[in-house]
């Protein structure tokens, strides 16, 4: 079974990020700031769970037209619908899109183990910085591993740059975001019932 999750030493990592102060929690680092002539595809997440609304992520296409041309297949296809926030840390990001295993009815312990009937795709690193509200592709250990599941970043986390591909940058909704149920321990793993991406539109 292909492990899609955001291997262990990394979260072990990410537990730093715990300490990051209130005003960096806030900002958005000006060099992942979407560009103002950005005319790419936008994501739109409706939330359900513990938080309810709409989350808007300018889809970087300038950046990792593969990674984009991929969510946005899924998207239209209504695969996303209904997918969980299976892994979520405080102070460090929020990981979902397991189309695969990751439903509200399926096995808990298989949260986060899969992706979707698509081929991997090869990495797409860039040298953009993963500050809060970027969206970046969940992979295993292989650069070359990412496929449906993906991360959006609670607070900045500069040890993710240039290893993981940057797919996006949120424009609306961090009041959703940040009201997503959390996970418990090191790995997050959301114990109980997560909140879920409800649905998954493109808007160009």
């Amino acid at each position: 079974m292909r492990d899609k999750l955001i291997f262990a030493g990394l979260f072990a990592l990410g537990v730093g990020i715990l300490g990051a102060s209130w005003l960096n929690l806030l900002s958005v680092n000006a060099d992942t700031a979407v560009p103002p002539d950005h005319s790419g595809p936008v994501m739109e997440i409706a939330v359900a769970g513990q938080a309810n609304g709409t989350l808007r992520i300018a889809l970087r296409d300038d950046l990792a037209p593969d990674h984009v041309e991929r969510i946005v297949t899924l998207a239209e296809r209504g695969d996303y619908d209904g997918v969980v926030f299976h892994r979520v840390i405080e102070g460090f990001m929020a990981q979902t899109g397991d189309i695969e295993h990751g439903r509200i009815d399926g096995n808990p312990r298989r949260w986060g183990t899969g992706g979707s009937d698509l081929p991997d795709l090869q990495a797409e690193f860039t040298d953009q910085s993963f500050e809060r509200g970027v969206v970046g592709m969940a992979r295993s250990q292989n650069p070359n591993s990412a496929n449906s599941q993906f991360f959006i970043m609670f607070a900045p986390a500069p040890h993710l740059d240039g290893q993981y591909t940057v797919v996006g940058q949120m424009i609306d909704g961090y009041e959703v975001l940040d009201a997503i149920k959390r996970g418990t321990g090191a790995n997050g793993a959301v114990v109980g019932t997560p909140d879920r991406m409800e649905r998954v539109q493109i808007t160009r």
